[in-house]
């Protein structure tokens, strides 16, 4: 959401308007044999970049997310995060910000019921009824899917939580009456190459998304955020560890494994006591 906080992990835009998800119940890894590609450094283009081209050409999360209709490849991550933690539930009320290009949303609808049962049809396509609110928000517009809400706003912005709000306070038929079940964050700085630089940034981030989470959870909520390792992220577990009742440390397979990120995973959200509470 704040800038650059966009692209989930790469991979294509693909999936048009509706989503493109191909099942509810998608698998989170991988599947199929992938032929190696060699990319040939041209004439306007330097080694990095080729490196990084030839990286996205044979990583098989990437192909797979092609293959699956996923808009990038960071849907497995959320898969995999899901798998372990049982995050996502029919019915709920889910806010998902740093959203484009839209992997996430498209695993959260899949989730509520969007998409079930066609047969491979369109997460996020008007199939299968759901209870469940689902509001993507980013500082880019999104395509639009079917059954989420696009927001365009930045998480530093007090004008995007109340707008997150209203759009709750909309949807209160669901189980949390006009509060979030879950508070997704998969928000990233642009890079800048420098490590501790970076890595401050994404604390910041991650801290701000809580504020957001802390002012628009349901009691007994989620929260989940990507992080950098480094050192700065104390006071951030620390606030996490005060005001849910489990907190924990998640590296999905789907993170290059060259790559510093990770997730705190966030459970059983006080409603605003400030008991302390041990890492689980």
């Amino acid at each position: 959401m704040a800038a650059g906080s966009g692209n989930k992990g790469g991979g294509s835009k693909g999936g048009g308007a509706k989503g493109g998800a191909k099942s509810s119940a998608a698998k989170s890894t991988p599947s199929g044999r992938h032929l190696s590609v060699r990319v040939k450094t041209a004439r306007r283009r330097n080694s990095s970049s080729t490196r990084w081209l030839q990286r996205q050409l044979n990583d098989p999360y990437v192909i797979s997310a092609k293959k699956d209709g996923y808009r990038s490849r960071a849907a497995y991550k959320l898969l995999q995060l899901d798998e372990k933690f049982h995050l996502l539930k029919r019915n709920q009320a889910v806010v998902d910000l740093g959203a484009a290009p839209g992997g996430w949303t498209q695993v959260i609808l899949n989730a509520q019921g969007y998409g079930a049962g066609t047969g491979g049809g369109t997460g996020g396509g008007s199939g299968g009824a759901s209870g469940g609110l689902v509001i993507a928000v980013d500082v880019t517009e999104m395509d639009a899917m079917a059954g989420a809400q696009m927001l365009v706003g930045d998480v530093m912005d007090l004008e995007t939580e109340a707008t997150i709000r209203d759009a709750l306070s909309e949807g209160a038929g669901g189980p949390a009456g006009g509060r979030a079940d879950l508070v997704l964050s998969d928000m990233a700085p642009p890079a800048t190459g420098h490590q501790a630089t970076d890595h401050l940034r994404i604390i910041a981030l991650a801290e701000a998304a809580l504020d957001l989470a802390k002012g628009v959870l349901a009691e007994g909520g989620g929260f989940v955020a990507k992080v950098w390792q480094g050192g700065a992220e104390q006071e951030l577990l620390k606030a996490l560890k005060r005001d849910f009742k489990s907190v924990r440390h998640a590296k999905p397979a789907a993170s290059r494994s060259d790559s510093a990120e990770m997730y705190v995973v966030a459970t059983g959200y006080r409603g605003g006591e400030s008991t302390e509470n041990d890492e689980t």
